[in-house]
């Protein structure tokens, strides 16, 4: 929805607009107060021209600039339309205010007229400079508030757009493999490579098929992750054995694409390919607390003997580090340890959506 076409009447601007007479409220009250302390009446008499004065100019400029504005993201009058506004609401909170207050006092209609005329400017500067100071007081913190909001759509079409690029360079990383494992295997097994394309052609089918998000339900990162397995098992034969654990309650949580892949690949390429006999891959998610957890074991070499020689962690797990600190920031975290009984546990935590029952 544009902002030209943004209800007028959302409960979003009556909150607004609510916030704001409260505000007017306290003001009128400390100007009241102010004034019976200073001797110009009683306290409860200049508490009714305070209120009276201050909550109807309220009503005039807030009702006003919605109708005026109500439909754009900015919620005030361009131009003479806005200085028009503030004169009618002063003008019109003085004068329906007064007579409110003469009516409470029990003074003829409009007595303001026959005071002196130091007491009149008095009362008319009162007004202006509290109704002005009460508009630019709302017109700052309602652009304060636009443009914090245009600064967060702003952050998250830069986390959108990182996110996209960090899954750009996943994909042709998996394929990369996998084409250079096909490579490998025709020569050495055609039937299986056969199937194995197969594999390739459906994995493909199915990831390019759907549009591009940027969170899809944990369960399709479980189904995608199935694919995976599938297609490598076609190359590794028994030497890769598999299972996925997924509780009920726990599918429809939004995780971002190629989460687990990454893992998976990197437990497959550097703990199971280099044992003789391969090996298993379990990945689990569990909730603890109100965190996801997601681990990854394989009963491959170890972490030790996984680990890329120059020490660092491998291109996925950067990517995975990456896309974790990019959509949770601080709140995420990602371990590697070795697995008690042989092999390595790769685990995954970061906050529950604050839906999620």
């Amino acid at each position: 929805m544009t902002p030209d076409t943004l209800p007028r009447f959302r409960a979003e601007n009556f909150r607004n607009m609510l916030r704001h007479g409260l505000i007017t409220v306290a003001f009128c009250c400390v100007i009241g107060t102010g004034l019976s302390i200073s001797g110009n009446g009683t306290w409860a008499s200049q508490m009714v021209y305070s209120l009276s004065i201050g909550t109807i100019s309220w009503l005039v400029i807030d009702s006003g600039r919605l109708m005026l504005s109500g439909h754009k993201e900015v919620l005030w009058p361009k131009g003479l339309w806005g200085y028009g506004l503030v004169a009618l609401g002063v003008t019109v909170g003085f004068f329906v205010g007064n007579a409110i207050g003469d009516a409470f006092v029990g003074a003829p209609p409009l007595e303001f007229r026959s005071f002196a005329a130091r007491k009149t400017a008095s009362t008319i500067v009162i007004t202006l400079a509290a109704t002005i100071g009460m508009c630019y007081f709302f017109f700052s913190l309602g652009k304060s508030r636009h443009m914090q909001s245009q600064l967060d759509v702003a952050q998250r079409e830069a986390t959108e757009a990182r996110l996209k690029l960090l899954e750009t360079q996943l994909e042709p990383h998996m394929l990369f493999n996998t084409l250079a494992n096909l490579r490998v295997l025709i020569t050495l097994d055609p039937p299986r490579a056969v199937a194995m394309l197969d594999r390739l052609n459906s994995y493909l089918r199915v990831t390019l098929s759907g549009s591009r998000t940027l969170a899809h339900p944990l369960s399709a990162e479980f189904d995608r992750l199935g694919d995976y397995l599938e297609l490598m098992s076609v190359r590794m034969g028994e030497r890769l054995r598999y299972t996925l654990d997924l509780p009920e309650d726990l599918r429809d949580i939004p995780v971002p694409p190629l989460l687990l892949q990454p893992l998976v690949e990197n437990s497959i390429r550097h703990g199971l390919e280099p044992k003789v006999e391969g090996g298993e891959i379990a990945v689990r998610a569990r909730r603890n607390g109100d965190r996801l957890v997601i681990e990854v074991n394989d009963t491959g070499v170890g972490l030790d003997a996984a680990l890329p020689p120059d020490g660092g962690s491998g291109f996925g797990l950067e990517q995975v580090r990456e896309r974790l600190a990019t959509v949770y920031g601080a709140h995420s975290e990602m371990r590697l340890a070795a697995a008690p009984a042989g092999g390595a546990c790769a685990m995954l935590s970061f906050p529950l959506p604050m839906a999620a029952p």
